[in-house]
C-alpha cells in the first residue's frame, strides 16, 4: 500500500583498494620492495532526506462506510472515524482524485531532487488508510517531513488555501519544526495563490482535531490546496496545468524546509 522511490544511495562502503605501483629491478643482488599506493578516501554520501506524502482520502471509501466510519485513535484522547469520503466541485471531480494527483507531482519533483519520498496510499481505488494509520507511516519512515494533501469543501463564497498544523503541539515535533514547515510551504503557496478568507489567519490555522497531525512524532502539516466549492478554484483545481501549480509549489516549500 505504501510506496517508497528511493532516488539516491549512500556511497560505497570500505576503506576503498590499494594500488600496487610497477615493482623497479635495482643493480646488484638486491631487489626493492613494491611500494604501495595510499588508500583511496571516500566520502561518505549524505543520507537521502525522507518526505511521506499524503494524499487524503481514497477513491473506494464511498463503498466502504461501514469501514470508514470504524472510530480510531485521534490524539488528545479522542476517536474519530477511519476515513472520510472528501468532497468534490459542483461538476464532480472528486477531491480524492486532485489529492493523489497533486501528490504524485509533489512525489515526481521531490525524488528528481534526491528526496527518498513515501506515500501513504498510491492508487485512488482503495480504501483508507485511516488517519492514524497514515500518522504511523510517517512516523515510521523517520519523515523529515510529512505533508498533507486535501482540497476544502466550504461555502462558494469562500476561497484561498491554507495550511494546518497541530496547535497546541504534542511533542517537539510538532513545535517548532512542523510551524517552519508550515511557513515554508505558506510562502511559495502564497506566491502564487491566494490566502484563505474563510478559515485561519493569514493562510495557517493551528488545529487540536486533525488525526494525522495529533498523532505525527514528526513536522508534519496539512494543506487545503482551495475550496473546491468555490467556482474559480475548481477551474483551476480540474486542469492538468492547475494542479502543476499546486505541486510546484507546495514543491518549493518542502524543499526549502529541508534545506534550512
Amino acid at each position: 500500500m505504501v510506496v517508497g522511490l528511493v532516488l539516491s544511495a549512500c556511497g560505497g562502503g570500505g576503506d576503498g583498494g590499494v594500488t600496487a605501483s610497477p615493482t623497479r629491478n635495482s643493480p646488484g643482488p638486491e631487489t626493492s620492495q613494491s611500494r604501495s599506493a595510499a588508500p583511496t578516501r571516500t566520502t561518505p554520501q549524505p543520507e537521502a532526506p525522507v518526505v511521506v506524502l499524503d494524499p487524503g482520502h481514497n477513491g473506494g471509501n464511498a463503498t466502504a462506510l461501514a469501514e470508514i466510519n470504524r472510530q480510531v485513535p485521534a490524539g488528545r484522547g479522542r476517536m474519530k472515524p477511519c476515513n472520510t469520503t472528501g468532497t468534490a466541485t459542483d461538476s464532480g471531480y472528486p477531491e480524492h482524485a486532485f489529492n493523489l494527483d497533486v501528490a504524485r507531482r509533489v512525489g515526481d519533483a521531490l525524488s528528481a531532487q534526491a528526496v527518498r519520498v513515501v506515500y501513504t496510499r498510491e492508487d485512488d481505488d482503495g480504501v483508507g488508510p485511516c488517519v492514524d494509520r497514515r500518522a504511523a507511516i510517517g512516523n515510521e519512515a523517520l519523515a523529515d517531513a510529512v505533508v498533507s494533501v486535501h482540497a476544502d469543501g466550504s461555502s462558494a463564497q469562500g476561497s484561498g488555501f491554507h495550511v494546518a498544523y497541530s496547535d497546541p503541539p504534542l511533542n517537539e515535533a510538532q513545535g517548532e519544526p512542523a510551524q517552519r514547515l508550515a511557513g515554508a510551504v505558506l510562502a511559495s503557496l502564497a506566491a502564487e495563490f491566494p490566502v484563505a478568507d474563510y478559515i485561519g489567519e493569514g493562510g495557517l490555522s493551528g488545529r487540536d482535531d486533525l488525526a494525522g497531525l495529533n498523532l505525527s512524532e514528526r513536522p508534519a502539516v496539512l494543506v487545503e490546496c482551495g475550496n473546491m466549492r468555490n467556482a474559480n478554484e475548481a477551474a483551476v483545481m480540474s486542469t492538468p496545468e492547475g494542479r502543476q501549480r499546486y505541486a510546484d509549489a507546495i514543491t518549493a516549500g518542502i524543499l526549502t524546509y529541508l534545506r534550512r
